[in-house]
């Protein structure tokens, strides 16, 4: 389980998609930084992931709503300079 204090030390916008850049949409959608803060603030061990794509599959928001996602890539391209990466 992650340390409830792991703050970011960098933060960066990202250039390009990728997986990665994908799933940080996803939990930025969500309300959250990253796996790691929703890890924290949920107090959960995994994310519930597309096991064909990689991609989150379901996150719960702060309110406790849910969010449900797409197999496919839903970050289009003019929305990647939007995501943040956090360098840890």
């Amino acid at each position: 389980m992650a340390e409830a204090d792991i703050k970011p030390k960098s933060i960066h916008s990202a250039k390009k998609w990728s997986d990665h850049v994908e799933n940080l949409y996803r939990f930025q959608k969500a309300g959250y930084r990253d796996e790691v803060e929703y890890k924290q603030v949920k107090q959960v061990d995994t994310v519930e992931c597309w096991p064909e794509t990689g991609f989150v599959k379901k996150l719960q928001r702060r309110d406790n709503t849910f969010y449900y996602y797409d197999k496919q890539r839903e970050c289009e391209d003019k929305e990647v300079h939007k995501v943040k990466v956090y360098v840890y």
